[in-house]
């Protein structure tokens, strides 16, 4: 086995390694070792291959890695009991002012407390604009 078959396993090692971790530093040394290969392939010795690697690798934290986390960014989307603020639900219980009533959302059934200064009454339409627990907070729609 030629040292660049060996430069080749450890980078495909790291690669597997990114798969199962998030932050894309194991790319990196992957990027490292395919420099390193590639040097090797080309008969460098062996200080220019760890200098070849050293120097891919420095490359890809500067360059690869801040252009993979952009990439891999994501809008947070919000899910369970979040996606429900900005909702529209129906009053079920009168909301009293300082007192919780309770509202109606794709059938279920929540707490809720008023955003006004008014009582809401049963059968009402309203807004979800915020949550504390499982207790909604709403205003008229």
């Amino acid at each position: 086995m030629e040292i660049w078959h060996i430069w080749a396993i450890v980078a495909v090692l790291f690669v597997i390694g990114e798969i199962f971790t998030s932050g894309f530093a194991f790319i990196c040394f992957a990027v490292g070792c395919i420099g390193g290969a590639i040097a090797a392939a080309a008969g460098a010795i062996l200080e220019w291959q760890l200098g070849i690697f050293a120097i891919a690798t420095f490359v890809a934290f500067l360059l690869v890695r801040p252009l993979l986390k952009k990439l891999s960014a994501k809008d947070e989307i919000a899910t369970n009991a979040d996606a429900l603020i900005g909702r529209t639900a129906k009053v079920t219980e009168c909301i009293e002012v300082g007192g919780k009533g309770r509202v109606a959302i794709d059938g279920d059934i929540w707490q809720a407390v008023s955003h006004e200064q008014t009582d809401i009454a049963e059968g009402e339409w309203v807004e979800v604009i915020s949550r504390e627990s499982i207790v909604l907070t709403v205003k008229r729609k």
